[in-house]
């Protein structure tokens, strides 16, 4: 008998992002002494934890900032990383469900906006693999431009998998005496997971639907000189 595509939705695996790789994403922002570092990427947490230092001392040392960042570095990147491992081997819920991810940035002078359709039950998924096809296809020249989309959407998806792990605490937490758990992942950027299987069929796995590019339309701006220097000035008003 072929167990039903809701049941899927009520079974646990353990926990990882649904990327191929399971990396981390990285986020850091750091200010001393009027230097500041802003960085963001992916990091294998199966890496020796003395990498950790010796990327700190490197990066410090080829951005010839002062040697307080060091420290400072390795500790934020440790903290991103500890609390990755928090959730490692807890439950969280996968099925055939799908969620939206939104891009909404700027790189250099290229400001990118859109919202597609991303499979949580495809643990193979490349979200560089996808960026590069998404520059290409958009004539994006810029080479930040493809890692910095790829990053994004890695962290909508850090972000969904978390709220899975909180979403199967809850189920144990409350079984006796409810009849059946509908499992609907939510961000912390209001993302709410839809049914594939109602919204495409069992073997579906789109991201985006041809008919529905006129509702999810990318769009890609070259920003000026001048609108890239008063967007910065805003950044840097509102970080301080």
């Amino acid at each position: 008998m072929k167990t039903p595509p809701s049941a899927f939705y009520k079974t646990p695996v353990k926990f990882r992002i649904p990327t191929a790789d399971n990396f981390v994403p990285i986020r850091l922002d750091i200010e001393i002494d009027g230097h500041r570092y802003k960085d963001a990427f992916t990091w294998n947490p199966s890496d020796p934890d003395s990498e950790v230092v010796v990327f700190a001392k490197r990066t410090v040392k080829d951005l010839k900032l002062p040697p307080a960042f060091v420290t400072q570095i390795a500790q934020s990147i440790q903290s991103q990383l500890a609390e990755f491992r928090s959730y490692e081997g807890q439950d969280m819920y996968a099925g055939e469900k799908i969620v939206p991810i939104k891009l909404d940035l700027r790189v250099n002078h290229t400001l990118i906006k859109d919202q597609f359709l991303w499979d949580l039950n495809n643990f193979e998924s490349d979200p560089e693999e996808f960026a590069r096809d998404f520059c290409k296809d958009m004539g994006i020249e810029d080479p930040e431009v493809g890692p910095a989309i790829a990053f994004a959407i890695r962290e909508q998806l850090y972000e969904i998998a978390i709220q899975s792990v909180v979403s199967a605490r809850e189920s144990r937490m409350n079984k006796k005496g409810r009849r059946g758990f509908e499992y609907t992942p939510v961000s912390k950027t209001g993302t709410t997971a839809v049914d594939l299987v109602k919204l495409f069929g069992q073997k579906s796995s789109v991201v985006r639907k041809r008919k529905e590019w006129d509702v999810y339309e990318p769009i890609v701006d070259l920003l000026s000189n001048e609108e890239v220097d008063a967007l910065e000035a805003k950044e840097e008003r509102n970080f301080r």
